[in-house]
């Protein structure tokens, strides 16, 4: 097994997760079997708990593992399925040491942080590595561990400490650091400064770790003399130094840093067995195409994301991923507009006037909406809102989770006419609590106690749906989902009768998963979360559905049997046959291969 450990100095937040997942996505493109693991340093058992503020969205696994976004990022470059042992938190390591000792496996021994702790973290990262993660069942040859934080944290001293004794462990040819370090730039000079860069590296070195490769990051590429400082400095070769600035997309990523050369020295620093790579244009052929269709976007699609968590992008992390995969697949650039559900809500428009009007007129100018999960009973009068917008003016709309309870609330309340129709959520002693709780995943612990994880849901037989020929008419799907409450049986009956159709339910045909309203051009809501099973290559049917229907396209492409028109991406990324030529002429210059020395150009 080959490790490699991804470190942060000067400040958190610079792109470690999408950098980790890069590294990850090259090596795979160069046949090698890869994993991921996030360290948190961090007490929590896990981000279960956490406001979406403190660290942005929730990230849900397979297993049902509630996890840091970043294993999105992961599982999403590298189209791998990874499990809650993927993130390792120092909650979890303390708890099994604690439990250890418990049960007398010290022998009496006084436990302490070295050797126990750091004993404890080495041990799950050599379990968890060799778990399969992909469909091919193969055990991965390399792991790729991102530790949180910057380096010189006092909460991940243990973490460091444990992957200095690791690297004697499994010996140098099998272990190697990247490190990712910000390089500003002030206004006032209009020079990168290498200083804190420096620092971070300095400080890595006397924890006993050396960097092999410096990760730079910056808004604007940095010189060849920025790089021969920083490489006099920190004891790195030139050629090790990566240069990353602000890209378009962060899929632009792993194309970016293969251009470097990062698959040649990482396969010659670890001795991965891997023959001579062929030009670039061929191995790393998906994502150069992915990063062209991209780029050459001509069209755009507005949506409106209706959260309660919109002070921070990072909350819905996940679903405008969805959203732009399904976008770029079609052939549109994606705009989001963020709107805060409270801001739609009836006693904003005195409270606060120019916030109701703006976010309704924002709400008015897009081409779909999107209401995404969320807990408690703030902000939810403001979706139930944005639900009947979108009901009566045939606005094309996709409800999760939290959403689609509230689209059934708007239903009951405007078309049944239970006027105090609301969620057990959000206020007690209802006369028609149409969502109620589901006991048995409500134990009175927050943590972990929601129904959480893959979870089948069947399509309702003889019924027809846009979402179920959406997912290729498929009897039964598979779906994460992450929730505590449900609709109430007691009225779907009801509900059902005057138009709204469940046409999904849970694998014991009691719990209502999907909604559709037949005579809307695309009103869909779910109870489960398809953004987190979204991927770059292949985006989520409800997505797709949304943004076709936001372009008025999706019965065209019904009627091709779900399938796109071989001309429709051309047509929609360039003005014409010559725009087309040029552009493969122009991709064959810059991906040429120098065949006497095999270095990209």
């Amino acid at each position: 097994m080959k490790y490699i450990l991804i470190t942060g100095g000067v400040i958190s937040g610079v792109g470690k997760g999408v950098i980790s997942s890069s590294f990850g996505a090259i090596l795979k493109c160069c046949g090698i079997e890869v994993t991921s693991i996030k360290i948190d340093p961090y007490i929590n058992i896990d981000a279960g708990t956490f406001s979406p503020y403190e660290h942005g969205e929730v990230y849900v696994l397979d297993d049902g593992g509630e996890v840091d976004l970043d294993l999105g990022n992961y599982e999403r470059f590298l189209n791998i399925t990874l499990h809650r042992d993927n993130n390792i938190t120092t909650g979890k390591i303390y708890q099994a040491v604690i439990e250890k000792e418990r049960h007398g496996d010290y022998l009496g021994k006084t436990v302490q942080v070295v050797p126990h702790i750091t004993d404890a973290i080495q041990e799950w990262v050599v379990r968890v590595a060799k778990i399969p993660v992909s469909e091919s069942g193969k055990i991965p040859e390399v792991c790729i561990i991102e530790l949180g934080g910057t380096i010189g944290d006092i909460e991940s001293m243990a973490f460091v400490e444990a992957f200095r004794q690791f690297q004697f462990r499994v010996k140098r040819e099998n272990f190697c650091v990247a490190h990712v370090s910000l390089v500003p730039q002030p206004r006032t000079t209009g020079e990168h400064k290498t200083k804190p860069t420096q620092s971070s590296v300095r400080e890595l070195r006397g924890l006993g770790l050396s960097a092999d490769i410096i990760v730079c990051r910056s808004e604007k590429p940095i010189g060849q003399d920025v790089k021969d400082k920083i490489s006099n400095f920190c004891h790195v070769e030139p050629e090790q130094i990566i240069s990353i600035p602000d890209l378009r997309s962060i899929y632009e990523v792993p194309v970016f840093m293969e251009s470097h050369g990062i698959a040649e020295y990482l396969c010659k620093r670890l001795d991965l067995g891997v023959k001579p790579l062929p030009p670039m244009r061929k191995y790393m052929k998906q994502w150069i195409e992915l990063t062209e269709r991209i780029e050459h976007l001509k069209y755009e699609v507005n949506v409106a994301l209706v959260g309660k968590y919109t002070r921070l992008e990072d909350s819905y992390t996940s679903i405008t991923k969805a959203l732009q995969h399904a976008a770029n697949k079609i052939g549109y650039k994606m705009n989001i507009k963020f709107i805060e559900a409270s801001n739609l809500e009836k006693a904003m428009l005195t409270e606060d006037p120019a916030a109701y009007h703006d976010a309704w007129h924002q709400l008015c100018k897009c081409d779909c909406v999107v209401v995404p999960g969320g807990f408690g009973k703030r902000g939810v009068e403001g979706k139930i809102e944005a639900c009947k917008w979108c009901r009566m003016n045939n606005k094309p709309f996709l409800g999760i989770c939290l959403g689609f309870q509230t689209a059934v609330i708007e239903f009951a309340r405007n078309v049944l006419n239970l006027n105090d129709a609301n969620s057990a959520e959000c206020k007690e002693n209802l006369e028609h609590p149409v969502i109620i709780d589901m006991p048995e995943h409500n134990t009175g612990d927050m943590g972990g106690t929601m129904r959480l994880g893959k979870r089948t849901t069947v399509f309702k037989p003889n019924v027809q749906s846009r979402i179920k020929r959406l997912y290729g008419n498929k009897e039964q799907i598979e779906e994460r989902h992450r929730h505590r409450y449900e609709v109430n049986p007691k009225y779907i009956e009801d509900l059902e009768k005057n138009g709204l159709k469940f046409v999904g339910v849970d694998i014991d045909a009691e719990r209502m998963e999907i909604l559709e309203l037949p005579s809307h051009p695309y009103y869909v809501a779910v109870q489960f979360h398809p953004e987190y099973l979204s991927r770059p290559m292949d985006p989520s049917p409800p997505f797709m559905g949304l943004i076709l229907a936001a372009k008025d396209r999706l019965n065209s492409y019904f009627a091709r049997g779900c399938k796109l028109s071989p001309r429709e991406p051309q047509s929609d990324y360039y003005d014409s046959d010559d725009d087309l030529d040029h552009l493969t002429l122009k991709q064959a210059t810059l991906y040429s291969t120098d065949e006497t020395d095999g270095s990209s150009t």
